[in-house]
């Protein structure tokens, strides 16, 4: 009698597993479909992936080994390897005031062009995605600077802003804007402010596009929701078009951030490789091809590499981690 007097109250003082607390949801792996459609897709993707792999894989490990090395153009066949001694040897690339100013460059031409393309983007791309007779003609119209091949813009611009013949310099002292003509692609104090400018004009298009696609994918029933509720406009488009739009921006940054990184072809066609304007890639090609220190070269483009995989990590995880709060 005591033993089951016992029992009864050990089981009434000890919490019940099924009072006060909520089973765990048993987490499911993928059926027997979703693994057979996933072997099936990564079947598909093989032969691409492969073709990848052996394309860039390749010249990527090629560049690493050169860096390891002492190799020369003149004379790739004979080579010793020193390590990385290219990387923070005494005459290494990270000891080298050239790279790091080369990095600043690069780092204020990207955060600069890129934060005004997305802003000139975005209003442009608000713009078009009004209803309107011309908005085909306009849309074709926005697209061509960012048709026009980078060399070709870039050596045009450099005649029209050209001290001596440029034609808007010509303009500017007509007008009386200016008493004496600007160089341009010359002086040190106008030289980088204008390949910004150059590139916001060449590549605001692109961003234009991309947010526009995002535009035109958001429901009407949000805004006829707000517009019946007398919501007005500077809220709708805070609260409802800039939510709505932001992965497409994002992406559109991400891409557009990669891109300004290696920014190469419009710095070295207007400022004639000067040093003061000189983009991480315009390094590594001068020591690449100039300076014939294919060595040293490798091992700047492959710092290069590694800036640039880190950005993209840093931000694809903070994306995902903000997609994954909401």
């Amino acid at each position: 009698m005591n033993d089951s007097t016992s029992t009864i109250e050990t089981a009434l003082n000890e919490p019940s597993a099924s009072i006060g607390r909520v089973p765990r949801p048993v987490k499911q792996g993928p059926s027997l479909i979703e693994r057979a459609r996933q072997r099936q897709a990564l079947l598909l993707v093989a032969p691409t992936l492969a073709v990848l792999v052996a394309i860039a894989g390749w010249p990527l490990v090629r560049t690493l080994w050169f860096s390891l090395t002492d190799a020369r153009l003149s004379d790739l066949a004979n080579t010793r390897f020193v390590g990385f001694a290219n990387y923070w040897g005494r005459h290494g690339v990270l000891r080298d005031h050239a790279w790091w100013r080369s990095v600043g460059n690069t780092t204020e031409f990207a955060v600069v062009s890129v934060v005004l393309e997305t802003l000139l983007g975005l209003g442009v791309a608000l713009l078009l995605n009004h209803p309107s007779r011309a908005r085909s003609l306009l849309r074709a119209a926005v697209l061509v600077p960012w048709a026009i091949p980078t060399v070709v813009s870039a050596r045009m611009w450099a005649w029209m802003l050209n001290d001596q013949f440029g034609v808007l310099n010509n303009l500017m002292l007509s007008a009386g804007i200016i008493h004496q003509a600007l160089a341009f692609t010359a002086d040190p104090k106008l030289t980088f402010p204008t390949i910004i400018m150059v590139d916001v004009w060449k590549t605001t298009p692109f961003m234009a596009l991309l947010i526009l696609a995002a535009l035109q994918v958001v429901p009407g029933d949000c805004y006829e929701a707000a517009r019946v509720d007398g919501v007005p406009r500077r809220r709708v488009f805070l609260f409802i078009t800039m939510p709505l739009i932001w992965p497409a921006v994002m992406v559109a940054m991400i891409f557009r951030t990669l891109d300004a990184l290696r920014v190469f072809d419009l710095i070295y066609v207007m400022s004639s490789n000067s040093h003061l304007t000189q983009s991480m890639s315009v390094y590594v090609r001068e020591q690449m091809i100039d300076f014939q220190q294919v060595g040293h070269g490798s091992a700047a483009a492959i710092l290069l590499v590694l800036i640039i995989a880190l950005i993209t990590g840093v931000w694809v995880a903070l994306n995902r981690n903000r997609m994954e709060a909401k």
